[in-house]
């Protein structure tokens, strides 16, 4: 494919869906608006998403899987000389994945809300604050410079914040208040440290910055730069101690909120290691790779305890702010593989990414249909006598949400375990000048959490498909009395929104080499300097 056609679906991808969302405010014209004027705008939706989604996949068609490392597709265009701020766009090996990712989630997302529209204000303003935050999240992995990244790692935050704040559960307002503090305090950390680099490094151009790999700046520099950056990005990551905002956001949001955030908004910051700390200020990370290592352990280990004590009996966990909590370890896990600054390391955490948003926006798309059917997401209540008992009475749910379960616990064969095992292999052996001893100790550290993540997600399983909560009195859980009967199992829009993220969990874990054949050259050159 022509690089000019390449251009112009890129260019495509980015804009298409701000214009979708300023047409899903205005008039619908006669023709369309139909019976049902919020059935239209939410058709919309899907046709905008649907239209993003295909031109994703043609990009990622017409891509030249020979050159993963070379820009392609790329846009170079002056927006504020003033400034040498630039309109500069492309995609490589690295960032094409999550592109896709973001338009698949958003697709299945708008799908899922035509047939099961969160209650809430008007569906206008629903979809278009789908659409803002699609651009914004798809403008973050496009970009490359320093301060159009800025913009774009922004303009999510204002639609995120709606999308709890006005179609949220209990506790909304003050969730969707931390989740956009906490947000844009990192972020203000975030910008002195990007525009402190582009100052000193002469150009905001981020291949440019990346091809000249930090020599250009002092050891000062970098340091002070990657401590502000760094901040900004762990925020989103998140990074523990850094992650308090999430489990509420998670619990409060509505379903398609929620797979949103953990499966699209939680990669930007761990994107923003990878795209613009490790190669632009590379002595930089260098100093705090021990710490970020350090903290992302601790995270990984802090997140399945916090999980193994919401799933216990009588624990009065809710299942959403479990899989909220699990997030934390798993994108541990990510940092940890980018604290090695190995190639492997790197890679494991970029395939961590992806299969983190797969399992994880399936595993919200499951919790938010149990809570639909149900009237509750709290685990002592969906474990009882009268609880959910899926296998029983919604075998097909409950089939999804074990192997949604399994995949997220790291079994071999699906998607989870290539990236949690090569970041914990490039732990064994981290980058020159790193201290060996000190990423053994974080490799047990990961080590023991992969053995609790798989106590909890296996402890949820049995209480929420099996029911009765073993308590041996006698009553099976297939005929457990609930307090509405039966519970309708999967229905066919869910079917149609679920299938294609098994399907690709599936093909991940069978097929790694389909990913890391992208990443690995790309890698290997953001490392080089370019070379």
């Amino acid at each position: 494919m022509s690089h000019t056609v390449l251009q112009i679906l890129l260019a495509a991808i980015v804009v298409l869906p701000l214009v979708g969302a300023v047409a899903a405010l205005l008039p619908a014209p006669p023709g369309l608006k139909g019976k049902d004027p919020d059935q239209a705008v939410l058709r919309h939706g899907v046709t905008v998403t649907g239209a993003v989604l295909a031109l994703s996949v043609a990009l990622a068609a017409g891509f030249d899987h020979d050159h993963p490392a070379r820009m392609q597709a790329t846009t170079d265009i002056s927006w504020i000389p003033a400034l040498g701020v630039r309109i500069h766009l492309g995609v490589d090996g690295i960032s094409l994945p999550l592109l896709v990712l973001t338009a698949l989630l958003t697709f299945l997302c708008a799908l899922y809300s035509y047939y099961k529209m969160p209650s809430g204000p008007s569906p206008k303003a629903f979809v278009a604050l789908l659409l803002v935050l699609e651009s914004g999240t798809l403008a973050t992995f496009a970009v490359l410079d320093l301060m159009l990244f800025f913009l774009a790692f922004e303009m999510v935050l204002i639609p995120m914040y709606f999308l709890i704040a006005r179609w949220g559960g209990e506790g909304r307002e003050r969730a969707a208040w931390r989740f956009i503090l906490y947000t844009l305090l990192g972020s203000v950390v975030m910008l002195l440290g990007l525009l402190l680099i582009g100052i000193k490094g002469g150009t905001f151009d981020m291949v440019a910055l990346a091809t000249d790999n930090g020599s250009g700046l002092g050891h000062t520099t970098q340091v002070i730069a990657v401590l502000a950056i760094g901040i900004g990005l762990a925020v989103k990551a998140p990074m523990w101690p850094l992650h308090s905002w999430l489990p509420d956001a998670h619990t409060a949001a509505p379903t398609v909120g929620s797979v949103l955030l953990a499966g699209v908004l939680l990669k930007m910051g761990t994107y923003g290691f990878v795209r613009i700390v490790l190669p632009i200020a590379p002595e930089g990370a260098h100093t705090f790779a021990p710490y970020l290592a350090a903290f992302a352990a601790v995270g990984i280990v802090y997140g399945s305890l916090v999980c193994l004590a919401l799933a216990r009996s009588g624990g009065k966990g809710d299942l959403k702010r479990l899989i909220a909590y699990s997030s934390v370890g798993h994108m541990g896990f990510v940092l940890l593989g980018i604290a090695t600054l190995t190639p492997t390391g790197i890679n494991g955490a970029l395939f961590a990414n992806i299969a983190h948003g797969l399992i994880t926006g399936l595993l919200f798309f499951l919790v938010g249909a149990i809570k639909d059917r149900y009237g509750t997401s709290d685990l002592d209540e969906l474990s009882g006598l009268t609880g959910a008992a899926l296998y029983g009475r919604a075998p097909r749910l409950g089939g999804l949400l074990a192997f949604g379960a399994v995949a997220s616990l790291g079994l071999p064969g699906l998607a989870g375990f290539w990236g949690e095992m090569l970041a914990m292999f490039a732990s064994f052996r981290p980058a020159d000048g790193l201290s060996r001893p000190a990423f053994l100790t974080f490799m047990a550290l990961a080590g023991l959490g992969t053995l609790l993540t798989a106590a909890y997600l296996l402890v949820v399983v049995r209480r929420v498909c099996m029911g009765g909560d073993g308590d041996g009195d006698g009553v099976t859980p297939a005929t457990a009395p609930g307090p509405s009967g039966a519970l309708a199992d999967v229905r066919p829009y869910e079917f149609a929104a679920w299938t294609p993220l098994v399907a690709l969990t599936v093909l991940a874990g069978l097929w790694p080499a389909a990913l890391l054949g992208l990443t690995d050259p790309a890698v290997q050159q953001l490392l080089g300097g370019g070379n």
